[in-house]
């Protein structure tokens, strides 16, 4: 059997579908004032306020530095601030502010819409295949 080339791969197929949902999260995240990815970190605040920064990277599967970054743009945009622990000074705890937690309705609301737009022109049952078919997927890339 001769190998596909490689733009007729699925791994290809799924790098040109990664790229066009984050091309339009970005657009619909830019008008929140966020950058792709931080809508992420503000869901596992949401959740479960008060994580440390390693707990956050693990959480989001990113290193350190690149969290940082984020951190600093969050917090100089006014969505989360940084706290010392109380417990142990070394720590620091990042937390959601007002502003933070007001971003949770919007940001729900626009992954709606994309979502509508991701499933546009699919039966119940084909969404139901594809959903499975993606954790699948997932699963054996993990």
């Amino acid at each position: 059997m001769s190998e596909k080339p490689m733009q007729e791969t699925i791994g290809c197929l799924m790098v040109q579908v990664c790229k066009a949902h984050r091309n339009q999260a970005a657009m619909i995240l830019a008008e929140l004032g966020l950058h792709p990815g931080q809508e992420i970190l503000l869901l596992h605040l949401w959740k479960n306020d008060g994580l440390i920064q390693s707990e956050l990277a693990s959480l989001m599967q990113v290193e350190a530095p690149t969290l940082t970054k984020m951190l600093h743009r969050m917090e100089k945009a006014g969505f989360l601030e940084r706290r010392k622990d109380e417990e142990d000074a070394r720590i620091c705890r990042i937390y959601l502010t007002q502003a933070g937690r007001l971003l949770e309705e919007p940001i729900t609301n626009a992954w709606n819409v994309l979502e509508k737009q991701i499933l546009a022109n699919l039966t119940l049952e084909e969404q139901l295949l594809f959903r499975r078919l993606l954790l699948q997927v997932r699963n054996n890339l993990t």
